[in-house]
């Protein structure tokens, strides 16, 4: 086993570095514990977990790298993999069940949730919502599902299909429609839902119209994501994650016009209108933030939140497998191999943290609060 790291002043910042204004309304899973300084060691186990169910997905998104190449072996965890994994994480607050896959692929899926909700931990997953039947409706609502969070990057049918390889947004708005019919059937206020749009050239002017939609889906949240993409690595661009669909830095007054016209609605019609990450919906859109020396440095994840595959790899966060094709450098060990509590403060966490505390991090993280949103 390789020994841990040894720490020198240089190689942290003098003085424990603050959260970010914009990073005080995430919840307090995302937080360290009071006191806590970051370095190359966590002295407290993980409060977020991100776990894979499955990595296989019934879409070809022009956006994902699943749909050019292969990261992993396809597998689908069954419950006791499921439990195997959930219970090494003895302080989690928050489970978050989707990676690199369409989660509504997985049967066990419930009775996943289930189990997490019967040690009170929130739950949630991002889903493309194509397969939202009228049976995945009930048993979503009855598995005490937190939050269901759709991912819709047009508001017209063919700008969908363009970008998601299916012409299926009708099918989405039947399951998100039916979804929050079947919650007022039964009385229920869970899952919330929200609706999750990547924003790139192709779409963003639809934006005001997906807001609009939620209004008539009953859908109290739209949410806006700045489009990920291999940003230091020429000729590993694919798809339409590429630097010249991605949004901020073009059509300055554009865009402009878009998000006022969408906080406006939002105003007017009763849904919330935000950003994913720590950036409200203006700022995260804004033009790349290259004045910053090193706004990567405002990270937590590396000391409060593990991402488990499905098949038991560990990586540093859920941005990361989209931000590098050197897609080894980020396994940070395998808890169906070892433990997590030996993996967590091993070499190669140990290293990660130091590295996204300096000048050099990950060539994934070196994009992040610059390219895309923390």
């Amino acid at each position: 086993m390789r020994q841990p790291i040894a720490l020198t002043p240089t190689q942290l910042p003098p003085d424990p570095l603050p959260v970010l204004p914009e990073q005080t309304f995430l919840p307090d899973a995302y937080r360290l514990p009071t006191g806590a300084e970051r370095g190359a060691s966590a002295a407290w186990s993980p409060a977020v977990v991100f776990i894979e169910v499955t990595n296989r997905c019934n879409l070809l998104c022009e956006t994902c790298p699943r749909t050019y190449f292969t990261r992993e072996p396809l597998k689908t965890l069954s419950f006791d993999e499921f439990v195997t994994i959930v219970d090494q994480f003895p302080a989690l607050q928050r489970a978050v069940l989707h990676g690199i896959g369409e989660p509504l692929l997985n049967r066990e899926l419930p009775q996943m949730i289930a189990y997490l909700k019967a040690r009170q931990v929130e739950v949630l997953f991002n889903s493309n919502g194509t397969l939202l039947t009228p049976a995945w409706q009930e048993a979503l609502v009855a598995s005490g599902l937190d939050q269901f969070r759709c991912s819709i990057d047009g508001a017209e049918a063919a700008t969908y299909a363009a970008i998601r390889g299916a012409d299926l947004l009708h099918k989405i708005i039947e399951g998100l429609g039916g979804l929050a019919a079947t919650k007022r059937r039964l009385g229920a206020d869970k899952p919330q839902i929200s609706i999750w749009c990547v924003a790139t050239r192709e779409n963003l002017i639809e934006l005001p119209d997906l807001v609009r939609l939620a209004a008539q889906l009953g859908v109290p949240e739209v949410y806006v994501q700045r489009l990920t993409y291999f940003a230091q690595e020429p000729g590993t661009q694919y798809g339409m994650a590429r630097q010249e669909l991605a949004i901020f830095g073009h059509d300055d007054d554009l865009q402009g016009q878009i998000i006022a016209e969408c906080e406006a609605l939002s105003a007017a019609l009763g849904v919330q209108f935000r950003a994913s990450g720590a950036r409200d919906p203006r700022h995260s859109l804004d033009a790349a933030r290259m004045a910053d020396e090193a706004p990567w440095r405002a990270c937590l994840r590396p000391w409060t939140t593990a991402y488990v595959t499905a098949n038991g790899n560990c990586l540093p966060c859920c941005i990361s497998p989209f931000a590098t094709h050197d897609y080894e450098s980020l396994i940070l060990g395998n808890l169906f191999e070892r433990p997590f509590a030996d993996l967590w403060n091993d070499y190669l966490y140990q290293q990660f943290r130091v590295n996204l505390l300096s000048t050099h991090p990950h060539k994934a993280c070196a994009n992040c609060g610059v390219y895309w949103s923390l």
